[in-house]
């Protein structure tokens, strides 16, 4: 059985057509649709983080948010760009979350995308250091908060306040086994072999930052396999997990042919293209009646490989579309597939 989530970027803009014309309109409606994923039996709502664009930005208030109104979905991010965070206060913000949702949290982190501002995280107080590069930056704030919410002390005791006690203080609140819930965003083979390597869940979206001229589920399929592969080689004391990306959408309704019907058309084939300096290669998306795309998902070598299929979302289009998107996938499309 393999668990379903969506992932919203959650895009706000008024333009005519969206139903979500402001950041407040994002932020609630993707609480709501978080409440009504969990009501039609999905597993999973998860958030898309970026910084300096109209989409959704720092990923805790609205994560506590949704664990308030929920009691069973997962609730993580796919992806918190690691150059722009303070480790040791997202720790504190991370715990605080997870008690909040009782052990739900999954936390995608990565290095980042390209994104609209020109070395956004310098502004945010975060420069790399002489030698680093920004990739470096985000996976050393990465260990630090890794080590955080593992408990190791980061601050030395002032004697003062701590009756004469010496030593390292760890940060407040603890929550063991949020380590075991941490992912890290894939783009190639070589960061899938350093994420096992690391020992966290892999994340591997519809975007790959390289290209070798095979289909895209078969690349993707490639760079599981190596992440599996040196996870056994490193005798890590839980089961990985491995999500993927997919862009799905049944043609139940009026309302998905005329949103997508034609679409499907266009964006049912890979694309490859230039991105950070480098080709890099775009997943299809499964647009169709639900028996023909059920059918094609089960032959996604990716696919079959993850235990977990993240669905992005069009958030843009509202609650009630995105609801009753979601379960047509579960009731229609994942069954035929082969995953419930």
């Amino acid at each position: 059985m393999k668990r379903i989530g969506f992932l919203s970027f959650g895009h706000y803009q008024d333009v005519p057509g969206s139903l979500v014309h402001t950041a407040q309109d994002s932020l609630l409606q993707t609480v709501e649709l978080a409440v009504a994923a969990e009501e039609v039996g999905v597993d999973g709502a998860y958030v898309r983080v970026h910084h300096f664009a109209p989409q959704l930005a720092s990923p805790y208030p609205l994560l506590a948010a949704m664990a308030a109104r929920t009691s069973t979905i997962e609730l993580g991010t796919g992806v918190i760009d690691m150059r722009y965070e303070n480790p040791l206060y997202m720790a504190e913000e991370a715990a605080i979350t997870d008690l909040i949702s009782n052990r739900r949290l999954q936390l995608g982190l990565s290095r980042g995308s390209p994104e609209t501002a020109l070395r956004g995280y310098e502004s945010f107080g975060y420069a790399p250091a002489e030698g680093e590069t920004d990739a470096d930056q985000a996976r050393r704030h990465t260990a630090i908060f890794r080590a955080a919410i593992d408990g190791a002390g980061v601050a030395q005791a002032n004697p003062q306040m701590t009756r004469g006690m010496g030593g390292a203080l760890a940060i407040e609140p603890q929550f063991p086994g949020l380590s075991e819930r941490i992912w890290w965003g894939s783009g190639t083979r070589a960061t899938a072999k350093w994420t096992a390597e690391q020992g966290m869940n892999l994340m591997s979206s519809t975007l790959l930052t390289e290209d070798t001229g095979v289909p895209f589920d078969e690349l993707q399929a490639e760079q599981i396999q190596i992440f599996r592969d040196e996870w056994k080689e490193h005798g890590h004391d839980f089961t990985p997990r491995v999500s993927v990306s997919r862009s799905i959408i049944p043609l139940v309704s009026d309302a998905d042919r005329a949103y997508f019907g034609l679409r499907g058309q266009v964006e049912g084939k890979d694309q490859v293209g230039h991105l950070d300096g480098g080709l890099a290669r775009f997943g299809r998306s499964y647009i169709g009646e639900p028996d023909v795309i059920a059918a094609e998902l089960a032959q996604d070598v990716a696919v079959k490989a993850a235990d977990t299929v993240l669905i992005t979302v069009p958030n843009q289009l509202g609650v009630d579309y995105n609801a009753a998107l979601l379960e047509s996938i579960v009731k229609y499309v994942a069954p035929a597939a082969g995953w419930r």
